[in-house]
């Protein structure tokens, strides 16, 4: 029962990251998509590619969030003892994003559209890296399990800050293959052409940052370094594998084949991140089975996943069916 709760709460950790990813790299694109002029086909791609979706994204994140306060209240307790700050950011940067993405489009003077605009654009990017530097903390070990660790050293680290730079960098290259996918949707050969570039040269970036982490967890992250290289390394290959091959076929294969590849790296990422963590929930303490609730709380939460299964995933999958066909008003 610990495992299917556990097993669950990385599901929705994928889930999160996959199409919540998507919504930050495309603030991330309009942050680098140049002045008024120049940014103004991109970031309406932008728009109408969000517009639709953007607030179902984040019921991922607080799905996360009530299965581990339920299921696994030490370990909640724990990371939100230690990593306050970065949260705490983190969710600023939600709040300042939404209020950015709506306000902009309810303003009409150019500099209010501005400010709005660049709140969106810059708390996109600084929502993924400091929710990227938890993850960092929590795989490396870094968060005692009393909780109530170094609030500042616990993320402030090699391994944390790092996995901030990395999250940033493939939310950046799950929006260009999505957005790009979209634009060939629509017949926008000149969008198309323009994500793609961006969807090759974060993938070459994001390559290099993965490389470069092995050494960083080599040094700074042991354990998780051995598992990333032994359990999980099939895993992380299916990563490796599925994201070239959305980058190969972007601009020859069905968008709907591309977006899902793109979106298996992404997957395949945590998933690994997942496996080589295990049994811990902490990096190298906090085993799953000793940190659980009770079983009859386990038993309730396995209900209500299966009654989320029947309600909330089909809804889902309609909202996403509908935006890609152009049925839902842009907001």
């Amino acid at each position: 029962m610990t495992d299917v709760v556990a097993s669950t709460l990385l599901f929705g950790l994928i889930a999160y990251a996959v199409f919540g990813g998507a919504d930050f790299g495309a603030g991330f694109w309009d942050l680098t998509a140049g002045g008024v002029e120049r940014g103004r086909r991109p970031r309406a791609r932008i728009d109408r590619s969000l517009g639709p979706v953007w607030e179902g994204n984040h019921t991922w994140l607080i799905f996360c969030l009530v299965v581990t306060w339920t299921g696994f209240p030490a370990v909640f307790a724990a990371v939100t003892t230690t990593l306050y700050l970065p949260l705490g950011l983190a969710a600023l940067g939600i709040v300042l994003r939404g209020s950015g993405f709506a306000f902009r489009k309810a303003v009409h003077r150019t500099e209010n559209q501005r400010l709005w605009g660049a709140a969106f654009a810059t708390s996109s990017v600084i929502t993924p890296f400091f929710l990227g530097t938890v993850a960092g903390a929590v795989a490396s070990g870094r968060i005692p399990e009393a909780g109530y660790g170094d609030p500042v050293g616990a993320w402030v680290n090699p391994s944390s800050l790092f996995t901030g730079v990395l999250a940033v960098a493939i939310c950046a290259y799950l929006a260009a293959v999505f957005l790009s996918a979209d634009a060939h949707s629509d017949g926008d050969s000149e969008l198309v052409r323009y994500f793609q570039l961006r969807a090759w040269a974060t993938a070459v970036v994001a390559g290099v940052l993965a490389v470069a982490g092995l050494f960083i967890a080599y040094a700074d992250a042991p354990r998780l370094f051995s598992r990333l290289v032994g359990p999980a390394l099939p895993v992380v290959m299916l990563c490796v594998l599925a994201g070239a091959a959305a980058l190969v076929l972007l601009h020859r294969m069905d968008p709907r084949l591309v977006r899902g590849l793109a979106a298996l790296a992404a997957a395949a990422l945590v998933l690994g991140w997942g496996v080589a963590q295990y049994p811990y929930l902490l990096g190298t303490h906090a085993a799953v089975s000793a940190a659980a609730a009770p079983r009859e709380t386990l038993v309730a939460l396995t209900v209500v996943f299966c009654a989320a299964a029947v309600l909330v995933v089909p809804s889902f999958l309609l909202l996403y069916t509908l935006a890609q066909r152009a049925r839902l008003e842009e907001k």
